[in-house]
């Protein structure tokens, strides 16, 4: 083995998008622009929601959370991303990125819950709509909420553990925008089986298992939809969901797309644009998709608007 190749890793060097010069600056106010957007769209969903009595719905408070999240998981990458335009690369500390892959890993794994959740309250609200008070209570949303919250703390603690176990050695350069899982066990060197199993366990309770509850969810919402006699009827209750599913397809759609495709062919460039769309463009559309596309939502927006012309 070579020298270099021995040579322990102990800081990174984020180098992505570096070799387009020239697209730094459009870059770095489009991020801008899109990080602005994703603070002020959700957190004006989270005051919405909080302002009007209309809104103080089970799913209007796990959207609530979920606003919450898009903001702390949008944080987590995009300013650093930012400094890594200015900077042509940034580099991270041991530490630095091995907090920052725990803070990612766990808010996306609660975003992860929550969509989850979500399913689960339009199934009941569908489907058991004569039980849908008594079933998803304030007791039982704190639950819901804070089990997510627990998981997705376990999750990251795991992974962060098991990740940052190996043993990382030859070049500390990572053409990639954050400190993620695949570009890190590019760096590996010694034996990796053990950790690789445990990260790979526990993310199957993440992406795989949440997809299981939308997609049985769904199935039965489905079912519901297809007894209802009147089209007008159907429609009216499909659009209940339309929100939530759109959100699903767009979030699982990526990072099935990033985590759980074959490895071979891959290019840098490709991933780069994948994960810039789940870390920085979903979280910018989730407010918008549930304000166009939620009557509750545009009412009460409305609503707010109309008192502050009075005003």
């Amino acid at each position: 083995m070579e020298n270099k190749n021995l040579t322990l890793v102990t800081e990174f060097l984020l180098i992505a998008f570096t070799d387009y010069p020239g697209w730094t600056l459009p870059l770095f106010f489009l991020f801008l622009f899109i990080y602005l957007i994703t603070l002020l769209g959700n957190l004006g969903m989270i005051i919405l929601i909080r302002v009007d009595l209309r809104l103080h719905t089970p799913m209007y408070f796990l959207l609530s959370h979920l606003s919450f999240m898009d903001i702390c998981y949008s944080s987590v990458t995009v300013p650093q991303m930012m400094a890594m335009l200015l900077e042509h690369g940034t580099v991270l500390s041991y530490t630095r990125c091995a907090a920052q892959f725990f803070l990612f890993t766990f808010f996306g794994s609660i975003d992860c819950y929550l969509l989850a959740l979500m399913a689960y309250d339009r199934y009941v609200a569908v489907c058991q709509p004569l039980l849908y008070v008594t079933i998803m209570t304030q007791k039982a949303r704190l639950g819901f909420v804070a089990g997510a919250y627990i998981a997705g703390l376990f999750s990251a603690l795991v992974r962060t553990v098991s990740a940052f176990t190996l043993s990382f050695c030859g070049t500390n350069e990572i053409n990639f925008i954050f400190c993620d899982l695949p570009p890190l066990l590019k760096l590996t060197c010694g034996d990796s089986y053990t950790q690789e199993v445990v990260i790979i366990v526990f993310a199957i309770f993440v992406i795989p298992a949440c997809m299981v509850v939308i997609l049985v969810s769904y199935l039965f919402i489905i079912l519901a939809i297809m007894r209802i006699s009147s089209a007008r009827g159907r429609a009216k209750t499909f659009s209940t969901c339309a929100s939530h599913l759109t959100t699903v397809l767009l979030f699982f759609g990526t990072l099935i797309f990033m985590y759980l495709r074959d490895d071979s062919g891959r290019s840098p460039q490709e991933d780069q644009v994948v994960s810039v769309f789940y870390t920085t463009v979903i979280p910018m559309l989730n407010p918008l998709i549930y304000s166009l596309r939620n009557k509750e939502v545009k009412d009460a927006l409305r609503k707010i608007l109309n008192r502050a012309k009075l005003s």
